[in-house]
Order: structure tokens, then sequence, then C-alpha cells
């Protein structure tokens, strides 16, 4: 039987793990616009413009079920439009990922935190967070739904990192006293998603994290050094002129463990830290 991934938001990650799949997959992804549908049928993805096209058929048809897609304030938009749909495919699905945040943690004052760690976001979107887990949690409880939740740290990859402001000059090195930040590859989070679907365990949480948090400065300034471009000036987090999204993004500060995917999941990192992360990014990318 061919193996037929059904992706809700398929996105930077969803594209990623999509790319290790195929040709031996069947991947369906959602989107919300003609343009990006024909991204994906180019790509070798089959595009369903969603909300707005009844994917009752693709869902049927699925042995796993990956979601990228964000919670609003009304709360999960897939379970929202299709919690009774996915109920009844349940007993036919063989995994279930869900991409959450390690935002669901909250503020630990750069202390560590792993998947045993109490959730008590600080923000908003980290609350959105728990309250999404908590209702794809309750629907695994009661249908058997083979669920398995990743928590990412800040993700970086081809097209997403820092060279591109360091190059243009917007990048900023904002310094907060004690501020550590844990980051990710896409290509390892791709390959951890290969991993679980590979090795289910149903119930399962995972951080998808590197192996170095660090202060987001020092990113600004390794970037600057690959380039041979100055380092942009330190600015004092108190007084520099930031939006407020920019602002919430410095309220929390933690190392994330990610022992779990080690130990678990066999998985090693390609890119353990941000260094080795960045260099092969530069060597890829355009001039």
């Amino acid at each position: 039987m061919t193996r037929q991934l059904l992706s809700f938001g398929h996105g930077y990650s969803a594209k990623a793990l999509t790319r290790l799949l195929l040709p031996d997959w069947h991947v369906t992804g959602t989107t919300r616009s003609d343009d990006k549908a024909q991204a994906l049928q180019e790509t070798g993805t089959t595009p369903l413009i969603w909300p707005g096209t009844d994917v009752t058929h693709a869902l049927s048809q699925a042995t796993h079920l990956l979601i990228s897609a964000g919670p609003d304030a009304e709360g999960d938009p897939v379970l929202r439009h299709l919690r009774a749909e996915i109920a009844a495919y349940a007993p036919q699905l063989r995994w279930v990922g869900y991409l959450s945040t390690t935002g669901v943690y909250g503020d630990h004052g750069g202390g560590w935190v792993d998947e045993d760690t109490p959730l008590a976001p600080s923000t908003r979107r980290g609350q959105l967070r728990v309250d999404a887990e908590s209702a794809w949690q309750q629907l695994a409880e009661e249908t058997g739904l083979p669920l398995h939740i990743f928590r990412l740290a800040g993700i970086y990859g081809p097209g997403r990192g820092p060279f591109a402001k360091v190059r243009n000059g917007t990048a900023r090195r904002i310094i907060k006293k004690g501020q550590v930040f844990s980051r990710i590859h896409v290509e390892d989070i791709a390959q951890v998603l290969l991993a679980s679907i590979n090795a289910p365990r149903s119930g399962a949480v995972y951080n998808l994290c590197d192996d170095d948090p660090a202060p987001p400065e020092d990113v600004i300034a390794y970037a600057a050094q690959l380039l041979g471009l100055p380092v942009p000036p330190a600015e004092d987090f108190e007084t520099a002129e930031m939006s407020p999204m920019a602002r919430s993004f410095y309220a929390e500060s933690k190392k994330v463990r990610n022992d779990r995917i080690k130990q678990e999941l066999s998985v090693r990192l390609l890119f353990p830290d941000y260094r080795s992360g960045l260099n092969a990014l530069l060597k890829t990318s355009a001039p």
C-alpha cells in the first residue's frame, strides 16, 4: 500500500520533509492560494486549496497526517473544521504529527527545559499552542489517534537566516543580559519527523532544537564574520526601538534539551550548532 501523507498548512518544514519522502510517497499539501498551489505542484506535491475545498477524499486515503497550520483566536483550524472526519478515519492512520513550539514552556530565565517541564507560556502565541496541543491530545485519547507532538525551536535554513539582513544592513544585535534562544535547522526537523514516522510512539512529545542554545547577538556577529562584513553595533534591549512583536520574542529566555530525539529516535543532528548550520547555508546560497 502506498504511504500517503496529508499535510495541513504545507509550509517550510513540511516541504523539507516532503523532499525526503518523494518519490516513494504520495504527498498532498494544503495551501490557501492558487499561486502557492502551482508551486507545490511543481515540487511533486498534490496541492489542495483549503479551507474552501472538500478534503474528505484526501483524508480517507491518508495513512499519515502532518499538522503545520497554526492556531488562531478560535483554536486549531484543522480541528475546528475537520475534527469529526479525522476521528472517523483515526483507525487507518499510522502516524499523526503536530508541529508546535518551544514557546509552550514560557520563560525560564535562561534555564534548561525538557519535554516534562510544566507548560507555562508567557505570550499569547504560546498559550494558543498549549490549547491546540491539548485539543489534539484530547482527540487522541478519545479515538486512539497516533499523535506525536513536536515542539520546534527557532527555525532557520535555506532562505531563512541572518545573511540577507546582514548583507542589506538591517541586522540588529539587540543585547539583553542572560538572553538565550534555541534554534533548529529545517533539515534536522525533516530528519526527526522521518525518524518518528519510521518508529512511531503514540503519545510521544519531542523537542526539536540543536545542541547549542545561544544569545541572538552571537548568531548575527558570526554571520557577519562569515560574510566578511562589519559586525552590527550592539543595542541595549531596554532602549532599542522595536515593534511590540519584535520585543515579545525577548520575553522568554531558556535552553531546550533535545536528549529524547537522540535516545528514542537515534537522531544524529546534521547541524548541531548555529556555526555548522550557517557555514553550510553560506556554501549553498548565492553570493
